[in-house]
């Protein structure tokens, strides 16, 4: 039945509002802002984000063409580009950091119980980066390449739940197993990486996939049997073939 509300305003309302204030009232988010209070700002960020919005101008005109459909989501009117482009860039990043977090404790909370399809009885994380680029004479210090820029979005993502647990912004040039060094290894738990993270920190093995043309033990027939926890290194990584 339709409520009257828009698809955008009822995912919105699962966000604990009451949470997202604590946030901006610690950093003074709303400190003498006239235009565009933080979570106006969020919302028109996550617009942007679930319609695939590739820029501020692409922005301002999708807010445009909804006109006063906006208020029913909390945009009480369309953003203007530079208005946006001031919040994000004079905005204290630390508010939506924190506010993540709480979604992410939220999410741990309601996926607690939930079976995983896995045969593993520890928690199973998968790790890998992205690059977005970046336009170099906008993002000088954004270092990816002679003639071009780009940052790298390293995410570390739970299978239990799919949702992600720390993610890393660094530039485009950063090497991914630099990354290693700034998250925080439980003990007892799976880390799923592709072969750019091979220096491993100590303490940790790994069980490489091989092509199933490559010779090797296979996984379900006189692979070395690999106890729950945090691996000793062995002198080579476990390589396992797909059944």
């Amino acid at each position: 039945m339709n409520e009257g509300r828009t698809v955008l305003a009822q995912l919105l309302s699962f966000l604990p509002k009451y949470e997202f204030d604590k946030c901006v009232a610690r950093y003074h988010g709303n400190f003498r802002v006239r235009k565009l209070p933080t979570y106006e700002q969020f919302l028109v960020l996550a617009f942007a984000q679930l319609t695939w919005r590739e820029s501020l101008r692409d922005i301002e005109t999708c807010l445009a063409a909804f006109g006063p459909k906006l208020y029913h989501a909390g945009i009480r009117q369309p953003t203007a580009r530079n208005t946006l482009a001031v919040a994000n860039e004079k905005r204290d990043w630390r508010i939506f950091a924190d506010f993540a977090h709480v979604l992410i404790r939220q999410a741990t909370a309601l996926y607690a119980d939930e079976p995983f399809h896995f045969e593993l009885q520890a928690a199973a994380y998968a790790l890998d980066s992205t690059a977005i680029d970046l336009c170099l004479s906008l993002f000088p210090w954004a270092n990816f390449r002679r003639h071009k820029a780009a940052i790298k979005l390293h995410t570390l993502l739970t299978l239990q739940g799919n949702f992600p647990t720390v993610i890393i912004v660094s530039t485009g040039s950063v090497h991914d197993v630099n990354i290693l060094d700034q998250l925080v290894w439980e003990a007892g738990s799976f880390y799923i990486m592709d072969r750019d993270y091979l220096d491993l920190p100590a303490g940790i093995g790994c069980i490489n996939a091989a092509r199933s043309s490559s010779p090797g033990p296979n996984k379900t027939s006189g692979a070395p049997a690999v106890t729950p926890g945090l691996l000793t290194k062995p002198p080579d990584c476990v390589s396992t073939r797909p059944s």
